[in-house]
């Protein structure tokens, strides 16, 4: 495996995990959204990734597929002085559970440092290789 292979592979799981951040701060943003453009409540959004297989090695790094919507339904809340209520009183809620997003966030952001821990360390050993190379 070359060494820009290397910061390659580690490259894209940083960019997938900054696209699961930016995708639970839209969902945690929008936990209380029961008005949409789209119409209805807010739906919980989610990436998909997929492993990039390149070369003999079969080592490569991770693609974002897309975003997908969760198609859990979302709570029904009685409160019927809501602007959103339906006829019966209830109120669509959006399918998001903060406890989970922050879960999720939370193992994003560990697996975004765990990347940047392994470019760090990849690029310490090439500038110790560069340095042995001068002697």
């Amino acid at each position: 495996m070359s060494i820009v292979k290397g910061f390659d592979i580690l490259g894209s799981g940083m960019s997938a995990q900054r696209t699961r951040l930016d995708t639970v701060s839209s969902n945690l943003a929008n936990a209380g959204t029961t008005r949409t453009a789209e119409g209805g409540p807010y739906v919980r959004r989610v990436p998909i990734f997929s492993a990039v297989d390149e070369g003999d090695d079969g080592l490569g790094g991770v693609a974002v597929e897309g975003i997908e919507e969760d198609a859990r339904p979302g709570p029904l809340v009685y409160d019927p002085g809501h602007p959103d209520a339906r006829p019966d009183g209830y109120v669509a809620m959006p399918n998001v559970n903060v406890v989970e997003e922050m879960v999720d966030m939370m193992t994003a952001a560990r697996s975004f440092e765990a990347n940047v821990q392994a470019f760090q360390t990849l690029r310490d050993m090439v500038q110790q290789a560069l340095t042995l190379g001068k002697g």
